[in-house]
């Protein structure tokens, strides 16, 4: 997935680069006036249109993304305005920003009436070129910036629309045959009676898909994160029996440090218990592989304060500074060869799903780490989480 969105990304980047020309409208029923204007503002990044009169200019702005209209506020039939006017009544053109341009004696009516209209300069002919040249140039930047902002929002939703299939491809075309790998595994199992090496072969063959399994599911919370379709599903949940729960399967493994749960308090909550059991599943896991192993494991839950309840789980011994401050990020603690070929030590995403289904409860989780108090894993939760 990595690399497919970094692929994209790149895409996205190359298309930004070719910006479309910028349209200028200028609208004089004086063909000197317009080919004088066209003179001073042409550019290659620019494209000028010209109208003659108000109707013609109404045509062009209904055919074309103007980033500023130059119109002239004394012509026939329809002045600058009236045009200014009908502009603003049209949900196309109503945001077309106007300068009017005038060769009349200056009157701070007829200006202020230029800006009621919704202009938002007015200039005296004769003008300076220089300034109106600056003005222009505003313009025509920020509707170069606009452009690259439409095109790089369209290049995000192909990511994102590329990530829906993605996770699709992940949660069916991948799933189902693992499920048949599994399946034949254990059957294999029962089939193999006193032969240990036809054993051997079908319980690493289901520890190998179920290794599996679980980095897929990995990489499908990943993707409905980024894609912000993480969905939770809270109903009251007793904190203390979910802990306890997840600590009777991590002993029925055996061939760990000690476990021990303590709890004091209302331990009710109301969450969506398997998100959260899988959160307390991941901290205790990492207790188990990473923690001293003659140190005993502690979940320990405080349902003491009013607003909300506190899951803290400790092991012996010390996160190494050096990895701290990336230990949430996905793919932490791997090299990019090890994230590229898969990595027997998972794929680094754990804490980072943890971090964010805590985040979607509206809690948070801290890490505390030394070498004398060993380390632990605190999440805080409210009772209930935020509206969605």
């Amino acid at each position: 997935m990595v690399g497919l969105e970094s692929g994209l990304i790149q895409r996205s980047a190359d298309t930004t680069a070719a910006v479309p020309q910028t349209k200028l409208l200028i609208v004089d029923d004086v063909e000197q006036n317009i080919v004088a204007l066209e003179a001073l503002l042409q550019r290659p990044d620019v494209e000028i249109l010209r109208a003659s009169s108000g109707s013609e200019a109404l045509e062009l702005l209904l055919g074309n993304d103007v980033a500023l209209s130059l119109i002239d506020v004394q012509m026939p039939d329809m002045d600058g305005f009236e045009l200014a006017e009908l502009m603003r009544g049209s949900p196309r053109t109503r945001h077309v920003p106007i300068i009017f341009l005038t060769a009349t004696d200056r009157n701070a009516m007829r200006t202020f009436r230029g800006y009621e209209a919704g202009a938002v300069d007015f200039l005296y002919k004769p003008f300076d070129p220089h300034i109106l040249r600056s003005k222009v140039d505003v313009f025509v930047q920020l509707q170069a910036q606009k452009l690259q902002l439409a095109q790089q929002l369209d290049a995000w939703q192909q990511i994102v629309r590329t990530n829906e299939i993605f996770t699709a491809v992940l949660g069916h075309d991948l799933r189902n045959p693992l499920a048949a790998v599994l399946a034949s595994a254990e059957l294999l199992s029962h089939l193999a009676g006193d032969d240990k090496r036809l054993l051997t072969a079908a319980q690493r063959i289901h520890a190998s898909g179920t290794r599996m399994a679980r980095m897929i599911d990995q990489v499908l919370d990943v993707a409905r994160v980024r894609s912000g379709q993480l969905t939770l599903a809270p109903t009251p949940t007793d904190a203390q029996l979910l802990c306890r729960g997840i600590i009777t399967e991590f002993e029925a493994v055996g061939g760990q440090a000690a476990l021990r749960l303590t709890a004091s308090g209302d331990t009710m909550l109301v969450a969506d218990g398997d998100r959260l059991a899988q959160v307390l599943s991941n901290l205790v896991g990492n207790a188990i592989r990473h923690g001293d192993r003659n140190e005993p494991i502690t979940v320990e839950i405080d349902g003491t304060h009013r607003h909300a309840v506190q899951i803290a789980v400790s092991n012996g011994g010390m996160v190494d500074p050096a990895i701290r401050d990336t230990l949430f990020r996905p793919f932490s603690g791997l090299s990019q060869n090890e994230v590229a070929r898969g990595s027997d030590r998972g794929l680094g995403l754990g804490l980072y799903i943890a971090q964010e289904l805590v985040n979607a409860h509206g809690g948070r989780i801290e890490l505390y780490s030394s070498i004398t108090e060993g380390t632990t894993f605190m999440i805080t939760l409210p009772r209930r989480p935020p509206p969605a």
